[in-house]
């Protein structure tokens, strides 16, 4: 059900419009967050919402001007309308707005795994494993999609820690289809970055996801590293991960749902 029925467009500003028609309980801007985008939490009706926008248009403070920021939000947008996965938010509608596109989302109950990692690596070995699978999931289904990941990292992941429940956001970046590195070092975070996303011409593909999600198990499920002594899963385990993170695109598992299938396949030995 949208939160705003029928509504299209809105010549206001979005914390304007969004104070008149609920509360704004929370801003995700400048202060939390470098991206220039400006987000609200926000409750309507008894209902509370995560509403994202691209900032406000004189703002080109951040690594991407508005109109680079307004891009991503439309591409988050299409990679919501193809993905009805459990863990990705909702997305009620969009909303045209002084300031570009205002997308609603259900809000995400839970803490940014980013800020709350050591209480993510000390959940059993069976909790952490299971979120690690239901984040494996959405990207073999995401790649199926032809969605190759990109800024991934534990700050897109949100845990429930009393549902037990992951829900993994932003993924803004996301790009359909393999692609050229034109930057040299790409956005993100080293720790789950693939050693082609740092280098100028290199070809970004499945494979680059594959290894972005190998780093996401040593990063929860461990201490950073690829050692055995601190990965807490199993050896069959720790040896899909080691596979998954080879430095060489062709010694990986080719694609996310042969990787997914190894892991989910080991996980009871």
């Amino acid at each position: 059900m949208e939160p705003f029925p029928s509504l299209q467009r809105v010549e206001s500003e979005p914390a304007t419009f969004l104070s008149q028609r609920g509360e704004i309980f929370a801003v995700f801007d400048e202060r939390t967050q470098d991206s220039g985008n400006v987000s609200y939490g926000v409750e309507v009706d008894g209902q509370q919402y995560f509403v994202k926008t691209a900032g406000r248009p004189d703002d080109n403070t951040s690594y991407l001007d508005h109109t680079g920021r307004v891009s991503l939000l439309r591409n988050a947008v299409k990679l919501a309308e193809s993905s009805d996965h459990r863990t990705l938010p909702n997305l009620h509608q969009v909303v045209e707005t002084s300031w570009g596109p205002m997308l609603v989302y259900d809000w995400a109950e839970g803490e940014l795994v980013r800020s709350r990692l050591e209480r993510v690596r000390s959940l059993t070995v069976s909790e952490v494993g299971h979120l690690v699978t239901e984040v494996y999931d959405l990207h073999r289904e995401l790649a199926s999609l032809g969605w190759i990941a990109n800024d991934f990292y534990d700050g897109a992941m949100i845990y429930d820690f009393r549902s037990r429940r992951v829900h993994v956001i932003d993924l803004d970046s996301y790009h359909m289809g393999s692609f050229t590195n034109s930057m040299g070092r790409m956005a993100g975070s080293s720790r789950f970055m693939a050693p082609e996303e740092f280098e100028l011409g290199a070809t970004i593909d499945e494979r680059t996801t594959v290894f972005t999600m190998g780093r996401t198990a040593a990063v929860l499920m461990s201490d950073n590293s690829l050692e055995r002594e601190p990965f807490r899963g199993s050896d069959r385990q720790y040896e899909v991960i080691v596979r998954s993170c080879a430095e060489d695109p062709d010694d990986r598992f080719q694609t996310v749902a042969e990787m997914y299938a190894a892991w989910v396949g080991v996980q009871d030995h």
